[in-house]
């Protein structure tokens, strides 16, 4: 993708600035998620250290606001109201158009800034060594362009980076709101056991090629499956998909599917109710 871009050939510039996006999604989505959960390999410490990798060399991002944030919360508590609700990704002062078109493309940058911000709450050596890392991946991807890519300008460098940072930003926000919000929401004193908790307020996307690639089954069409399992490998998710689905409907628990298309004209139908209002407390009566 760097070579690619020395070109002056617009489909050789266009072929590297697809391969460095699919490449950069694949490293911090596929690559952070899973290694957040530990599912990249059974050793503490190298998950450790793919977790810094992944994580914040790679994506700019605080590993440990990630884990807290992702693990802790989101799978501990999902579609808990005020937990594990998937609120972060509301922005009520948005309407539904900027949200859902031009959001996205901030994503790059807003990333690194919402990391710098956490690292108020971390004590000093964490977020030195935090920061490094942040800025060691950033620069690499700056330095790479520069001296392999042969970008005269820094302004034109940093252009490239926003590019390719921001290639799959649309699906990657889009997939975040669509497999959580708008499904059953419970309280913190009310919520549900574990299994009704996941089956109602998880929901599966079918497989699609170039997010199953950068994201990863567990983030598109096992979804639910990596809820159930969060440390199982994207391979593993996909094999008991099958029996998790033939489980849920034998027991005539929901196992949630829907296309990718549906859901974006769902919320756009549906946006202030979803991603403006506070969305409503699911009570499961007799379920329990």
């Amino acid at each position: 993708g760097f070579l690619c871009l020395r070109s002056e050939n617009v489909l050789a510039l266009g072929l590297g600035i697809t391969i460095l996006g699919m490449s950069h999604y694949t490293l911090t989505v596929k690559g952070s998620h899973l290694a957040t959960h530990g599912a990249l390999t059974e050793s503490k410490g190298w998950s450790k250290i793919w977790e810094l990798f992944f994580v914040e060399v790679c994506s700019a991002f605080s590993a440990e606001y990630a884990k807290y944030g992702h693990v802790k919360m989101h799978h501990g508590y999902t579609n808990v109201l005020g937990l594990g609700d998937s609120s972060t990704w509301r922005l009520p002062c948005l309407n539904r158009f900027v949200y859902m078109f031009l959001a996205p493309l901030l994503i790059p940058v807003i990333t690194p800034l919402v990391a710098v911000e956490r690292l108020r709450k971390v004590e000093l050596r964490s977020a030195v060594c935090t920061l490094g890392l942040i800025s060691l991946g950033l620069y690499a991807h700056y330095w790479l362009l520069r001296n392999m890519s042969g970008f005269r300008s820094p302004g034109s460098a940093l252009l490239c980076m926003l590019v390719t940072r921001s290639l799959l930003a649309h699906p990657y926000l889009h997939v975040n709101i669509f497999q959580h919000i708008g499904l059953p929401m419970f309280s913190r004193d009310k919520k549900p056991r574990r299994i009704h908790m996941m089956s109602l307020g998880v929901l599966n996307l079918p497989r699609l090629p170039v997010l199953d690639w950068a994201f990863g089954h567990s983030l598109i069409s096992c979804h639910v499956e990596h809820h159930l399992f969060p440390w199982l490998s994207d391979n593993m998710c996909l094999k008991v998909k099958p029996v998790v689905s033939g489980f849920l409907r034998e027991k005539q628990l929901p196992y949630n599917e829907d296309s990718y298309l549906a859901r974006f004209r769902l919320f756009l139908n549906r946006y202030e109710e979803f991603m403006v209002q506070t969305p409503p407390i699911t009570e499961l009566v007799g379920l329990q």
